[in-house]
Order: structure tokens, then C-alpha cells, then sequence
């Protein structure tokens, strides 16, 4: 009989954890194409970004905007982020950013 009380507020907490993922996920994407990646980069990236890296780590890549005159290139990017000094997060995105420019993510 608990089962029928409790099974609304788990499929709750089931959809809302999607939606929470969803929502990162968008928010990552966005922040890679501000900080001058292409759309098709910066959405394969996202998802695997979201996937391995706490919200702290991910906040820490929001404000990885370029620079006026910066490069804006992928490499570039990735070089940025070793200014963040969390080692998971550089093996992150150097790993996510190979394997999205070759194709291998998709």
C-alpha cells in the first residue's frame, strides 16, 4: 500500500532529475559557443561535460570566454581551461573536445 503513496513522488523525482540535466546541459552548451566554439562542438561536448563533471567543475568553464582577440578555435579553448587547474576538468574537455571534432562522440 506504500508503494501507491510513494510512486508519484519517485516518478517526480525521476523527471525533475531529467529536467535538472537538461537544463545543465543547455546552460553548458551555451557557455562553450560564448567562449567561441562552434554550435556542433560545443553540443557534442556539452553532453559528455554534464555526464562527468560536478556543477562546481562546470561553473568553473562558464566564465572561459576568450578574450578580445583571442583565438577562438577548439585548441585554444582547451588551453584556456588549463588556467582552471582541476585536472578532471582538463581531462574533460581535452577528451571530449578529440573525440567531438573527429566524430567519435556522435
Amino acid at each position: 500500500m506504500r508503494f501507491i503513496y510513494l510512486a508519484p513522488l519517485a516518478l517526480a523525482a525521476l523527471l525533475s532529475a531529467g529536467c535538472v540535466q537538461t537544463v545543465a546541459e543547455s546552460r553548458v552548451q551555451g557557455a562553450l559557443v560564448d567562449a567561441g566554439l562552434s554550435e556542433r562542438n560545443a553540443d557534442c561536448m556539452a553532453g559528455r561535460m554534464v555526464d562527468r563533471l560536478t556543477i562546481e567543475q562546470l561553473r568553473k568553464l562558464e566564465a572561459m570566454k576568450a578574450r578580445e582577440g583571442e583565438p577562438t578555435d577548439l585548441a585554444s579553448y582547451v588551453r584556456r581551461v588549463r588556467n582552471v587547474g582541476d585536472a578532471e576538468v582538463i581531462s574533460v574537455t581535452a577528451s571530449s573536445a578529440a573525440l567531438c571534432a573527429t566524430g567519435l562522440a556522435d
